[in-house]
């Protein structure tokens, strides 16, 4: 038998604090993730934070809801991103996924939003039927150096055995790219990097519209879903990594007024732009992104901004030495669709939903 236990604010914080999540055999969520959690700005006291499934008493499986709000006009409409849904491969013919899911539908009366989701959970959205497509975004992976020695092995396990090789070919390679680098120097132009958001880019920010203001990207860039250290392999979804930092960047024209702000995301040689806001000046940011790879030696960078990545296609200078066409989905649950606007859409950027955090 199947039964669910839901947490709210108060509830999670009480989990946590009393390490009672640490009692199964594998973790529901993590310490830091649940801190991030609690102290979501967009999250009210009675919402349902994480849900768990027990199979005859047993840790099964668990949901993790992630509350957010869209502004359309006055109205403000509350909703939840589906942050996690995981279900113990011994309990994976008991339903318990279908229970959960139905559960998080049911304690948000069906205002569900997912994106970045597995193929076999997607799966799972596509039967319930309650699910569809809205707002695709399209995207650019664009590589900077080579890595073969992670990249090799993890889709072909059974060629591990050959990494010193791999190691050797990343070595020469990225030493011929680091010559053909050296004629990039750093750009002439103001501009500062910060560890979070100032007032001044507050103000700058307010400007735009956007599903997130200031205070809140802080919120989140002060207490991450990922912190730097040693996965707890108790734990099946992001939790650490070998490096994990957030750079806020401030850009200025010739008048010496700021024209673009962003954030950067940089996790293990890999970055992501998660905010982006700019007063058309993007030379400025493809030159200074250019700047900050090539010093920074990154590996690889998403990005689903579309006026930038065409200015980088423009580019005669950025550094990439291969490119790859992404698409990033969004399901929308047909009663959240229902409460807003015909025609509306959110213009998500890549850090809105959970996507900042992981």
């Amino acid at each position: 038998m199947i039964e669910l236990k839901t947490f709210n604010r108060k509830e999670l914080e009480e989990l946590i604090s009393s390490g009672g999540f640490q009692q199964y055999d594998f973790l529901p969520v993590t310490r830091h993730r649940a801190e991030s959690q609690i102290r979501n700005p967009k999250s009210s006291d009675e919402q349902t934070l994480l849900i768990l499934a027990f199979y005859n008493d047993r840790l099964a499986g668990y949901a993790g809801c992630f509350p957010d709000s869209i502004i359309t006009g006055e109205k403000v409409i509350s909703y939840a991103w589906l942050s996690t849904l995981y279900v113990h491969p011994e309990f994976r013919k008991k339903r318990v996924a279908k229970k959960l899911l139905k559960k998080a539908c049911e304690e948000y009366e069906g205002r569900i939003a997912i994106t970045e989701f597995t193929a076999e959970a997607e799966a799972l959205y596509t039967i319930m039927g309650i699910f569809e497509y809205v707002f695709p975004k399209e995207g650019k992976r664009y590589y900077f150096r080579t890595d073969a020695t992670g990249i090799i092995p993890e889709k072909k396990p059974e060629t591990k055995v050959l990494k010193p090789l791999f190691q050797l070919m990343d070595v020469i390679g990225n030493s011929v790219l680091s010559v053909k680098n050296i004629r990039v120097k750093e750009p002439d132009f103001r501009y500062e990097v910060l560890s979070r958001i100032d007032a001044q880019s507050a103000g700058f920010i307010n400007e735009f519209s956007s599903q997130r203001n200031a205070e809140e990207i802080n919120i989140f860039i002060d207490h991450p879903w990922i912190l730097e250290g040693k996965k707890d392999h108790r734990y099946l979804f992001s939790s650490f990594a070998e490096v994990f930092k957030y750079f806020w960047i401030k850009i200025y024209d010739e008048n010496n007024r700021l024209s673009s702000c962003f954030l950067l995301q940089f996790r293990d040689g890999y970055l992501k732009i998660p905010y982006l806001f700019s007063n058309n000046n993007l030379d400025h940011v493809v030159e200074f992104l250019t700047y900050f790879i090539v010093k920074n030696k990154i590996k690889g960078l998403t990005s689903y901004q579309p006026a930038l990545n065409n200015k980088i296609k423009d580019s005669g200078t950025f550094p990439k030495i291969y490119e790859r066409d992404f698409k990033r989905e969004y399901l929308f649950h047909k009663q959240l669709l229902q409460a807003l606007p015909e025609g509306f859409d959110p213009h998500y950027q890549d850090g809105d939903g959970d996507c900042m955090m992981t």
